[in-house]
């Protein structure tokens, strides 16, 4: 397995770059070496600023966003969600193609007709029934959270209406008890991807755990990885690979988050 590729000072991105056309110009042809060792187009105006290269964080990575969109994921997938999961038939051509998960390829009826068999890591309809009721009866302390219970869908065995703060609250403190009723090796590294976002989020943070958090966080994706299908993983799920090292030059997340601009 080939090592991560290192981390780039803003003096080796602009060397790279330098000479490059501008984004706002037109026409300018593709540079040699595209696709190959670099996938660079042109540069950005923001170049252009003295003192953007000495910049040790030049575009900073949106906690919020990723953590609403990984959650989104990880409910709709295991919830098996209609038209959201990420568990669609085509994910399990995928499967066939890419994997060898011979239990999750699509089979074929008497009939003549294919469907999808069930995978351990989503729940059953009595069991997402039982993880909606258990929702409607949360009850959260005051200023903790929204009214969760106002967007359980229980007929349909799903969450509506929830905002980015809501998703913040579950994945971080509800989603391990919401899916305890998974198998282990698939609750585990739910469990763990739950943690790591909720230690990220600490007020307070300690370069040793945050070393140590960029050493997991592959981890905790490579097992993921051997649980769900490949549409799973798209750019969303590889970014917070990127928080801890942000966090380490930018302090912690919330004085960089958008809930202040959002909410």
């Amino acid at each position: 397995m080939d090592d991560a590729p290192p981390y780039l000072t803003g003096v080796e991105v602009w060397n790279r770059i330098n000479g490059y056309p501008k984004i706002t110009e037109n026409g300018a042809p593709r540079i040699d070496g595209y696709g190959e060792w670099h996938n660079w187009t042109k540069k950005s105006i923001f170049w252009d600023l003295p003192y953007w290269k000495d910049n040790l964080l030049r575009h900073n990575l949106d906690f919020m966003h990723i953590e609403k969109n990984f959650f989104d994921n990880i409910f709709n997938t295991v919830m098996n969600v209609v038209g959201k999961t990420k568990d669609n038939e085509k994910a399990r051509m995928d499967i066939a193609l890419y994997c060898r998960r011979k239990d999750l390829e699509l089979k074929r009826h008497t009939n003549g007709n294919m469907y999808k068999p069930k995978a351990n890591y989503t729940l059953s309809a009595d069991q997402t029934k039982e993880v909606c009721h258990w929702v409607k009866a949360l009850r959260m302390p005051d200023g903790y959270s929204s009214n969760l219970s106002r967007c359980v869908d229980v007929n349909r065995g799903k969450l509506i209406g929830m905002k980015s703060h809501d998703c913040h609250v579950f994945m971080e403190c509800l989603l391990p008890i919401a899916f305890s009723s998974l198998p282990s090796h698939v609750l585990n590294p739910i469990t763990e991807i739950s943690h790591f976002f909720r230690d990220l989020c600490s007020t307070t943070l300690n370069k040793d755990d945050l070393a140590k958090m960029e050493e997991n966080i592959p981890l905790i994706l490579c097992k993921m990885e051997r649980i769900f299908p490949p549409s799973f993983f798209d750019s969303m799920e590889h970014l917070p690979i990127h928080l801890p090292y942000e966090a380490r030059l930018s302090g912690p997340v919330h004085y960089r988050w958008m809930y202040p601009f959002e909410r």
